[in-house]
């Protein structure tokens, strides 16, 4: 056996420990088994990963932990990783939202998918601990007809300084060629430029922590937990933000090829469509009002079912859901749509509309 890789850093019990915060859709799972494998087989460590997630609908949030020691010490821990050296963020939607920063100290390195410059992304997320490194992973997965997990792959290698980059391309020829040999060329050109197009923040950010926005964050152990295990908070299905989920196109209405038969409403996962009484060609029926966005993941079977084209695929880049200029400027009609487009009282409850929506209910 090749001898071990000697770790830069490890914590008080010897172990260098990983934690991929991610969206189910994004690949994050694999990618954490990927790593797993890497530092067994091509490493010489000792390796342990494990995924965390609830049901396996896109959208739905994910963990994946790996933990590496050296070959010669026993690896028996397999509880979570709270204090990462590596800390991988799939969707920067996240942060804010859910505690994903959670743990990070000055020895992490985060490596966060976001469109934004490195220092831009530190500014607007509040993230002053640790190394920051940022790239486009989803563009750049478009781009290559890869997955977004081997775009962070790539990107991981690099941030941590001792994984080879030809050491993550060949576990990429094992995982995916076998199963996937038409893929592997795709994804092997994912990786490459996860590894070259990866930057890093400067050194120096006075950031303030990022502020909770008065949401509790609960630890509960044997000593503090519920009478009966019972869980107080509160879910529901109407504050399920989808629109993480979605990796790079939406669907598109065009009101005026719209026939109104119905057929995108039946093939939508989601009830995203919203229809209401009113009128086409001189005989009441139910009207599509469009989507709403904030429920859309972007599967687009609505696209594959329209016998009329009006829903068709576009770059959500294109059409930003917050506009930075009035409506009455000049800009695309498709646009105005988009950036006006949300929840109502055809989709959901009128009770929900004024409320802030949050993960696990409404507060």
């Amino acid at each position: 056996m090749s001898k071990s890789t000697i770790l830069p850093v490890t914590n008080e019990h010897g172990y260098y420990e990983i934690r991929l915060e991610s969206i189910g859709g994004l690949g994050a799972n694999l990618c954490g088994k990927m790593l797993g494998e890497l530092g067994a087989l091509s490493l010489s460590l000792n390796s342990l990963s494990f995924s965390s997630y609830g049901s396996e609908k896109r959208g739905s949030p994910v963990k994946a932990y790996i933990r590496w020691c050296a070959g010669d010490k026993p690896l028996r821990v397999n509880s979570p990783v709270t204090h990462p050296h590596i800390l991988g963020i799939f969707h920067e939607g996240l942060i804010g939202t859910y505690p994903v920063l959670d743990g990070v100290s000055t020895d992490t390195k985060v490596i966060l998918n976001t469109p934004l410059p490195a220092d831009e992304a530190a500014a607007k997320h509040h993230i002053s601990l640790g190394e920051l490194y940022c790239l486009d992973a989803l563009s750049i997965a478009m781009e290559c007809h890869s997955r977004v997990n081997m775009v962070m792959l790539g990107a991981i290698a690099k941030a941590s300084g001792f994984i080879p980059l030809d050491a993550a391309l060949q576990l990429c020829r094992d995982s995916i060629g076998k199963k996937y040999p038409a893929l592997i060329d795709a994804n092997l050109k994912g990786v490459e430029q996860g590894y070259s197009l990866l930057t890093k923040a400067e050194e120096d950010r006075n950031i303030e922590p990022l502020p909770t926005g008065g949401r509790e964050h609960f630890v509960w152990g044997y000593d503090n937990a519920p009478i009966g295990g019972i869980n107080p908070r509160i879910g529901s299905t109407v504050s399920n933000d989808l629109s993480p989920s979605r990796e790079g196109y939406i669907p598109l209405f065009r009101k005026e090829n719209c026939i109104h038969c119905g057929l995108c409403d039946s093939a939508c996962p989601d009830m995203v469509f919203q229809f209401a009484p009113g009128e086409y060609k001189g005989k009441e029926c139910m009207v599509n009002l469009g989507l709403d966005y904030y429920h859309c993941k972007g599967c687009l079977r609505c696209v594959e079912v329209c016998p009329t084209n009006a829903l068709v695929t576009a770059l959500e880049k294109d059409y930003p859901e917050k506009p930075d200029f009035l409506p009455n400027q000049e800009m695309l009609p498709d646009a105005i749509a988009y950036q006006t487009a949300g929840p109502n009282s055809w989709i959901t409850s009128d009770s929900y509309m004024d409320e802030k929506r949050v993960d696990g209910g409404v507060v």
